[in-house]
């Protein structure tokens, strides 16, 4: 009951979390372009939104511009401390949400228009996190930061973590300066790999901090502050390349894909450290599994479609003309079609 009752809050932390995450992609969107104006782009380098009140209240996770402190604590505060709860593959999927809200907010507040392909892709991935979440594991019983310490040092985890650690390497030296500006899946790739790392460090610290305040001090132990540093480092190198896709591509297109790449990866991770995995029976892997092949179609779906938006012959079917419209031109001329909300 125990392991339950954690999952309940877990999934109630992660919900709150989702949607002021997902709210804060639009406000560091409009940020980034107000800070685009006056200096550097972060896609091309520049790190001018720094200076922009409007991206720090998008990293304050708000809905409003005024937002402060508490919003701070609600929105990434909950995030950080369902991980302490539940298990990854319970919480990361739940992120679902946050692209609802993200795209939801870009088609009406900056004008990225979300036609019907885009609804049905996000309705995609909420149905394969719902489907995820309805089976998930309970989480393992964790009495001290060195049973994470242990796991982490397993040699499956630290064959993953190489691999990461070399991928991101590869990728910010050799493909960011040539193709950076080009695809989208670079600048989300090095956020989603070293997302992985640094949710399984989020883990560990929040354990850490639940079990202090239990009266486990475990801020005796070199390694919870070892996983403090790591989780620090690795956030603001994920912050700098997310800041830097969101500035050269559709919002409504980098928070689904980065969604997807981020949750299949921080689940496989977790799999391989926490080994969620073991006590569950074929027909709940099997249905996790159907999940993620409904959320990565989905992703696909919004992906491939993410133009049609723009595509007058699309408009043209997705938004019938008003009458105001067509009660407006003259008789032979046609009329002018909706390109914004």
């Amino acid at each position: 009951m125990r392991g339950i009752s954690d999952n309940v809050h877990g999934v109630i932390l992660a919900i709150s979390s989702s949607i002021f995450i997902g709210s804060s992609f639009i406000i560091k969107k409009k940020g980034l372009k107000k800070a685009s104006a006056t200096g550097t782009r972060a896609g091309s380098g520049g790190h001018s939104y720094l200076l922009e009140p409007m991206w720090w209240a998008g990293m304050l996770t708000s809905k409003r511009h005024n937002s402060n402190l508490i919003k701070l604590i609600i929105g990434e505060g909950a995030n950080f401390a369902a991980y302490a709860y539940a298990p990854a593959i319970l919480v990361t999927p739940l992120g679902a949400l946050s692209i609802i809200v993200s795209a939801v907010l870009a088609h009406f507040i900056l004008k990225e228009r979300l036609h019907i392909f885009g609804i049905v892709g996000c309705v995609l991935c909420l149905v394969g996190s719902v489907s995820i979440v309805l089976h998930a594991p309970l989480e393992r019983k964790i009495e001290s930061v060195m049973d994470v310490w242990y796991l982490a040092t397993e040699p499956g985890f630290i064959i993953y973590t190489c691999v990461v650690v070399v991928l991101v390497i590869v990728l910010i030296f050799r493909f960011v300066p040539r193709y950076g500006q080009r695809y989208m899946v670079i600048y989300i790739g090095i956020c989603s790999l070293t997302g992985s790392l640094t949710v399984m460090g989020v883990k560990a610290v929040g354990i850490a901090l639940k079990l202090s305040f239990e009266g486990k001090n475990q801020f005796k132990y070199f390694q919870t502050w070892l996983f403090t540093v790591f989780v620090t480092i690795f956030c603001l190198l994920q912050l700098n390349y997310l800041n830097k896709a969101l500035d050269t591509f559709n919002t409504a297109v980098v928070s689904p894909v980065y969604y997807v790449m981020f949750t299949t990866l921080t689940i496989l991770a977790s799999m391989i450290m926490f080994k969620d995995w073991d006590h569950q029976n074929a027909t709940q892997i099997i249905t996790e599994l159907c999940g993620f092949v409904t959320i990565l179609s989905g992703t696909f779906l919004l992906h491939k479609t993410k133009d049609m938006g723009n595509s007058p012959t699309t408009s043209n079917i997705l938004l019938p003309k008003t009458t105001k419209d067509t009660e407006s031109k003259p008789t032979g001329e046609t009329p002018k079609l909706m390109d914004e909300v």
